[in-house]
């Protein structure tokens, strides 16, 4: 089963996410958090798969709570997903240096919600197009175009593929490559970068415009 922990200030949200997780016969919620504080203690306690986590909450805002389960130090960093309302630049850059490794917002439908949860698991990170792409770009001026961090050609061709939010099973297909093939080049990588996830990845590609 894949245990998951929501964390949010809505209870509405709350029980609607809850009624998307217990519906899927892998899943189960096995917490509820209605303030930074409170997610951040649970999610510690509970040790769960996957922390769906809002930003904007009481006590302590989702992006503080976000470094402290899964930013830079932390020895054994959770997989969090940030769902929320606010598509703001800054947020998304906050959330990408705090450990990430998925965002959506809360209007994305139930289906993209599990996907997300599924792909955190997997550590094939759920890039939404619909604000990733857009906020990704603008992220911070443009690094030197030779800048490659000693990429190969297929690396690069695979790291803005995932700056597009491809799968490793979509990559595979269009580059014409095994999918072992794909996440050893990402292994790869994330080791050259360093990136610890595959936001972290796109983020990189954005910041030096590889992706057009």
């Amino acid at each position: 089963m894949i245990r998951v922990l929501i964390a949010d200030d809505q209870a509405m949200v709350r029980t609607g996410f809850g009624m998307i997780i217990e519906a899927q016969a892998d899943m189960e919620v096995v917490g509820e958090a209605a303030d930074g504080v409170t997610a951040v203690e649970l999610a510690r306690a509970l040790r769960p798969d996957v922390v769906l986590l809002d930003i904007r909450m009481p006590r302590l805002d989702g992006l503080e709570a976000l470094r402290l389960l899964a930013g830079p130090g932390v020895a054994d960093p959770m997989r969090v997903v940030v769902v929320t309302t606010f598509d703001l630049d800054e947020y998304v850059h906050t959330a990408l240096s705090n450990g990430a490794c998925g965002f959506l917002l809360k209007d994305s439908g139930p289906a993209l919600l599990v996907e997300a949860v599924r792909a955190a698991v997997s550590g094939d990170a759920l890039i939404s197009p619909s604000i990733t792409v857009r906020l990704l770009e603008h992220l911070s001026p443009p690094a030197p175009a030779h800048d490659d961090a000693g990429l190969s050609p297929r690396e690069l061709d695979v790291v803005k593929l995932v700056a597009r939010g491809l799968t490793n099973a979509e990559i595979a297909s269009r580059l014409f490559i095994a999918v072992g093939t794909v996440k050893t080049h990402l292994a790869s990588v994330q080791m050259k970068l360093p990136a610890r996830n595959r936001v972290e990845i796109a983020a990189w590609a954005w910041e030096r415009r590889l992706v057009g």
